[in-house]
């Protein structure tokens, strides 16, 4: 295969990742399209001779995506009745069987298989991107920023066409009166704008670094200029609060990315971006903007994520120790509703991906979460802290930390769009910089030609 259609490989993917896996329940053919594309893709990737070994930092992120799935083949795993019924939640289950008469079967953790299954498959793209990049080894850096760019300013521009004309959704079940774009959820718009706007900074300091300031740095620097001011308008028509609350920080580290250029982050700079992040993501939480968490309102309403949080955590408790099963979220939540309450309208996430993977798994994610929150760490360390910084590897860092933070009182990683970007991100981390046909990073006045072209 020609290394052109190698390099190619990423950034199509991607493409049809951010076009097309929007919706996180909806868009059943199109996700479909992209879980088999993507297993034709991971086969390529793990059969395909690299031409470079890879990285300790890759080989660790790959290792944690094998026990990430060993997970879920763990929960598919059936098991004697005197294992299952020990487990928590299971009570009402063999009470069930017993009262049938019937005696109890070997069951898998999972309380619903079909479930789980299909949850699995949901990983598919991302870990298809992730081995593109981390394992197969062929990409440009510049190809994947503009795929990034181009999506989101086409989304951007699509949701003010919805917001003027409700005939551009494209999902029934959406956030109509917001600019979605190509998305289901008015925050995952916002979480795709926010995450794009750091690799505006890494493709103009790529493209100084190379030749310096001249007319055409200048000429980039103006188109992506209007590419920020297309963005900003995108998330103030998207009108997502923590999409607000996100972009202050993100847009304060692109800032300090464009001021450092290529030196170490300060330890003092460290510090005052840790402070800015957290007073700006508590902007969104305060009462005066109306969000659903914290107000009044939202303790009393039933659709709010004050009321999602505390039921999914008390489900979670009672599910210990080993969780209800990837996917069941939908199944668990409603037998913990209040039923004087319930109507036609149901909840379909926790709206917090770490309390709906707690509830699901239980302890068995907690150790893979926690190695992976101290690698990304140690990444985005050395990606600041470096004598030789790579832009790209901060702009990662920029979009991983923006979308790990969301997904506190979201769940974007649960769109294969957006689980495709932050995987892609990663194996940035972990492998930021190109390989050259031979296997060796390309001399400058070489990139310089690509860029040219």
């Amino acid at each position: 295969m020609s290394h052109n259609l190698r390099l190619a490989a990423a950034p199509v993917y991607l493409l049809l990742c951010l076009l097309l896996g929007g919706a996180s329940a909806a868009g059943i053919w199109a996700n479909l399209l992209l879980q088999l594309v993507g297993l034709a893709l991971i086969a390529w990737s793990l059969s395909a001779q690299r031409r470079t070994p890879i990285d300790t930092p890759a080989r660790q992120l790959i290792a944690l995506v094998v026990l990430m799935l060993l997970v879920v083949v763990v929960q598919l795993v059936p098991m004697p009745p005197s294992l299952w019924t020990e487990l928590g939640g299971r009570e009402r289950i063999a009470a069930g069987y017993r009262l049938l008469g019937e005696p109890l079967p070997w069951l898998p953790i999972s309380l619903s298989a079909g479930s789980t299954l299909a949850a699995g498959l949901w990983l598919i793209p991302a870990v298809a991107m992730l081995l593109l990049v981390a394992k197969l080894g062929a990409f440009r850096l510049t190809w994947l920023a503009w795929t990034i760019i181009a999506v989101a300013v086409v989304s951007a521009a699509v949701g003010a066409l919805q917001v003027a004309d409700a005939s551009w959704y494209f999902y029934q079940v959406t956030n109509y009166g917001a600019g979605v774009g190509f998305f289901a959820n008015a925050n995952h718009q916002a979480t795709l704008l926010v995450s794009t706007i750091p690799f505006l900074s890494a493709l103009y300091l790529a493209s100084r670094g190379k030749g310096g300031f001249s007319k055409r740095t200048s000429g980039l620097l103006v188109i992506l200029i209007g590419v920020l001011m297309i963005l900003l308008v995108g998330l103030a028509l998207n009108g997502s609060l923590a999409g607000f609350g996100i972009a202050i920080p993100v847009i304060a580290a692109s800032i300090v990315m464009l001021w450092l250029g290529k030196r170490k982050l300060p330890g003092w700079a460290a510090g005052l971006m840790l402070l800015a992040t957290a007073a700006a993501l508590a902007i969104p939480l305060s009462t005066p903007l109306g969000n659903n968490l914290t107000t009044t309102e939202a303790k009393s309403s039933q659709f709010s994520r004050y009321t999602t949080f505390l039921v999914t955590a008390k489900a979670a408790q009672e599910h210990l120790p080993f969780g209800s099963g990837l996917g069941t979220f939908i199944e668990i939540y409603r037998t913990y509703e209040d039923p004087a309450r319930v109507e036609q309208t149901y909840i379909n996430r926790a709206h917090s991906d770490y309390l709906e993977l707690f509830l699901e798994t239980g302890l068995l994610s907690v150790p893979l979460l926690l190695l992976f929150l101290i690698w990304w760490s140690w990444r985005l360390s050395l990606a600041w802290r470096s004598d030789e910084p790579d832009h790209f590897a901060r702009a990662a860092s920029i979009a991983t930390a923006a979308i790990l933070i969301h997904s506190i009182v979201d769940y974007p990683i649960r769109t294969a769009a957006i689980s495709a970007l932050f995987a892609m991100c990663c194996a940035i981390m972990a492998n930021p910089r190109p390989r050259s046909r031979r296997g060796e990073q390309s001399p400058p006045e070489k990139q310089a030609r690509h860029l040219s072209a």
